[in-house]
C-alpha cells in the first residue's frame, strides 16, 4: 500500500506542477498496486483530462465510479468533458448526479447553469447560478453567469445589481450592459 500512496502523491504533484504525461505514468503503477482504488482511477482521469485524451480520461472516471459512485469529483470532471465536447445532455447528466452526492459545491451548480443558459433554458440558469452564489457569495464566475442571465431574461436592474457586485471584485471587468429600451 505504502508503493501506490507515494506513487499517487507524485502523480499529483506532477500534475498539479502541470506535467500531466509524467503523471499518468506514476498513476498507472499505482493502479498496479491497488487496481481497486477508485481515488487513482480518479487522478489518472484529471491527468488523462489535462492531456486532452478525453476517451481515456472518460473511462478512468467510469471506472473510479464503478468503485464508488458517489466520487463527486469524478462526475463534475466527466461533466466538464462532455461540456467540451458539446454533449450537453450528458454532461447535464454528469453534474446532477454529483449534486446527488453532495448538494454544496459552488462550482456544480455553476456549471449546471452553463449548460441550462446553452441550451437556452434562461430560468434553470438563473436558479443554477443563484444557488452558486449562496454558498459562495463572491464567486466571480457565478456572478458573471448570472449577470449575463438575467440580461438574457430582461432582468436588467438585477443585471446591473450584479454588474456592480463584479465590479468590486474585480474592476473594469466587464463591458457596459446596453439597452436602449429602458433607462435605469
Amino acid at each position: 500500500m505504502g508503493d501506490a500512496v507515494i506513487l499517487n502523491n507524485s502523480g499529483i504533484a506532477l500534475t498539479k506542477a502541470n506535467r500531466p504525461f509524467e503523471a499518468i505514468g506514476m498513476f498507472r503503477q499505482a493502479l498496479i498496486v491497488e487496481p481497486e482504488n477508485p481515488l487513482l482511477w480518479l487522478n489518472l482521469g484529471i491527468a488523462q483530462q489535462k492531456t486532452g485524451e478525453y476517451p481515456d480520461a472518460i473511462e478512468s472516471f467510469k471506472k473510479s465510479l464503478v468503485i464508488n459512485d458517489k466520487l463527486t469529483e469524478a462526475w463534475h470532471s466527466m461533466g466538464l468533458i462532455y461540456y467540451e465536447l458539446n454533449e450537453l445532455e450528458i454532461a447535464k447528466q454528469c453534474y446532477l448526479s454529483a449534486l446527488k452526492s453532495i448538494d454544496s459545491d459552488p462550482r456544480i451548480w455553476n456549471n449546471l447553469g452553463v449548460v441550462y443558459f446553452n441550451q437556452g433554458n434562461y430560468e434553470e440558469a438563473r436558479n443554477c447560478f443563484e444557488r452558486s452564489i449562496s454558498m459562495s457569495p463572491q464567486y466571480f464566475d457565478a456572478l458573471y453567469n448570472l449577470c449575463d442571465t438575467c440580461r438574457e431574461l430582461g432582468d436588467l436592474r438585477a443585471a446591473l445589481e450584479f454588474k456592480r457586485v463584479i465590479s468590486w471584485l474585480e474592476p473594469n471587468s466587464l463591458k457596459p450592459i446596453e439597452d436602449s429600451s429602458s433607462n435605469i
